[in-house]
């Protein structure tokens, strides 16, 4: 498309845009809205008071607006989501982590501190060596094979109607898929 070359004639001609092939102020060589601002300087304003909107709190009003949005099109939502390539599900995820280091080390104390309960005293030298082993044995089958291996707990730590015990017999090594299935139930 061919544009008004100076800004007088782009106003004459009630078009929107025009170029001169002239750097502006800060050196980019783009279109020129007709009010004069660089298009490009422009979109750079534009991105860092996006950036600058997005540290900013969430508001009651709209986190609740965010949840009558899920609960409408939470299949479309879980599609997308699902869709999403695994490079970016990784990067968010790291993202997340890197930016929610408190919480995460509350999560793995909490954990560590449910292991610690269940396992019980009077077990042997031999058998916390055997849980260990198995522990080994879940990263040494992660790296061989490239599936995530875990270790899972055949009756559940936590569970409505029983508890069991972080002792060799009660674990096993199974893939991380699994185990997310098989959530917390017997």
């Amino acid at each position: 498309m061919d544009y008004p070359s100076n800004r007088k004639e782009a106003q004459r001609l009630k078009t929107t845009h025009y170029f001169t092939g002239v750097p502006c102020s800060k050196g980019h060589i783009a279109l020129r809205k007709t009010k004069g601002v660089c298009v490009e300087c422009l979109r750079i304003e534009w991105k860092i008071s996006n950036d600058k909107r997005k540290l900013l709190p969430k508001s009651e009003a709209a986190k609740e607006a965010g949840l009558r949005y899920y609960e409408r099109n939470r299949q479309q939502v879980i599609a997308r989501a699902q869709a999403r390539p695994k490079e970016d599900k990784q990067r968010y995820k790291q993202t997340h982590k890197s930016s929610n280091k408190e919480y995460y080390k509350v999560l793995t104390n909490l954990r560590r501190r449910r292991h610690r309960s269940a396992t019980p005293k009077w077990l042997s030298y031999k058998q916390r060596q055997d849980i260990k082993h198995l522990y080994a044995q879940a990263v040494t089958l992660s790296q061989i094979t490239g599936v995530r291996y875990v270790v899972d707990h055949i009756v559940p730590l936590i569970n409505d109607s029983v508890c069991g015990l972080h002792v060799p017999w009660n674990l096993r090594v199974i893939t991380q898929e699994e185990n997310l299935a098989k959530s917390n139930k017997l």
